[in-house]
């Protein structure tokens, strides 16, 4: 949340741009805030995970998961990661990785026997989305509020709703306390919709 949701937001950058300016002259002087925005919220397709944007993101999870299923299935076996993972990869991003370092196995997780984890970096972007959706209905004025460096408020909500509680709750019953439904993606792709669209004129 305070990533993504907070820490890509024009208001974040309209408060931190000048600072971030003041620290790379050479390169930011003559940059114009809007552009920095667009920049860092750009949406492209890219082979590395960690690399993605908010958007493309979760189609590295997708991929990773459908993968894990099928091995567990026994549909498919080890030896053929190499092809399947370019051709699905192709199929959701359009791009097919120039080599198994930048496909099949650019992350540690397979190989420290992992399986089944990635699929909790996406689910956690989703929980994010819709506590966000709560914590901007509860305090509307949170934007204002980065626009001046504050950011106490959304802090406190997220120790008060999530941080306090540790461990205590599996993550459904975390979810439905704080937003009162399970889990819903309809809030991410809400998110994206209002953000996106306008920076790219959609």
């Amino acid at each position: 949340m305070l990533e993504n949701f907070v820490g890509r937001s024009r208001e974040f950058w309209e408060y931190w741009y000048p600072t971030f300016q003041k620290y790379f002259p050479e390169i930011l002087k003559d940059y114009p805030m809007e552009d920095f925005y667009r920049s860092v919220n750009s949406v492209q397709p890219s082979f590395i995970r960690v690399n993605a944007d908010e958007v493309t993101y979760g189609l590295h999870i997708i991929l990773r998961f459908e993968i894990e299923k099928d091995l567990i299935d026994e549909k498919i076996q080890v030896g053929e990661l190499p092809e399947i993972w370019n051709s699905r990869f192709e199929e959701l991003l359009g791009i097919i990785p120039p080599d198994d370092k930048e496909g099949v196995l650019q992350d540690i997780h397979w190989g420290m026997g992992a399986i089944g984890y990635f699929s909790t970096y996406f689910l956690g972007t989703l929980y994010a989305a819709q506590m966000y959706n709560v914590a901007l209905n509860k305090m509307p004025y949170l934007p204002e509020d980065y626009k001046k460096g504050e950011f106490s408020n959304i802090l406190k909500f997220v120790k008060e709703n999530v941080h306090q509680h540790g461990a205590v709750y599996r993550a459904n019953d975390l979810i439905k306390r704080v937003t009162g439904e399970d889990l819903n993606p309809d809030y991410f792709f809400k998110y994206v919709e209002e953000k996106f669209l306008p920076i790219y004129g959609l």
